[in-house]
């Protein structure tokens, strides 16, 4: 647990337990809401629990607290480098309510995080932005990121994932899993 001074409040950030999960959700509504992307929300507070905390956990969440209410969190999970051959930590959202911004709580769950990446011997700390999100551009690139131009983003989702399950596997491969 770090605890930092925002301004006249003092915040704490401390990982996620089972039991913040509906904090957790009510900020990524938020967050959405934020990105314009509600229509794509699915998660609940189980579902949440299941996948940070059940028997297979696939990710981390670190909250940022204020008066004891989250009013931030950052959700990261490990990746893999080839090229370095290391682990990664993979940033895939990061939020701080409207007005809770520009106190510092963003930079510290971004360096705490960086840090978090740096003990476990990881290669690199990477995530994304929206590309219209001009404040967060500048907040990472203040904060020494690079934009990585020439690459960009591919995803199966719904629909467009199983149609790619169901496509025919190259004649002559055999598989063994």
């Amino acid at each position: 647990m770090t605890t930092a001074q925002a301004d006249s409040a003092t915040f704490t950030l401390r990982p996620a337990a089972p039991d913040d999960c509906e904090a957790l959700v009510r900020l990524i509504g938020a967050l959405a809401e934020y990105e314009q992307l509600t229509h794509l929300v699915q998660a609940t507070p189980d579902a949440l629990r299941t996948m940070l905390f059940g028997p297979r956990p696939v990710g981390e969440a670190v909250l940022a607290e204020v008066a004891g209410r989250a009013v931030g969190f950052a959700l990261f999970f490990h990746n893999f480098s080839t090229f370095l051959c290391k682990p990664g930590l993979y940033l895939e959202d990061l939020f701080v309510e409207p007005a809770w911004r520009g106190h510092g709580i963003g930079k510290a769950l971004l360096v705490h995080l960086a840090r978090l990446a740096r003990e476990r011997d990881c290669g690199r700390f990477e995530w994304s932005v929206l590309d219209w999100n001009a404040p967060s551009i500048a907040f990472y690139e203040a904060m020494g990121a690079d934009m990585l131009p020439d690459w960009r983003i591919c995803r199966a989702t719904g629909d467009a994932l199983a149609a790619m399950a169901a496509l025919p596997m190259p004649e002559g491969l055999t598989r063994t899993d």
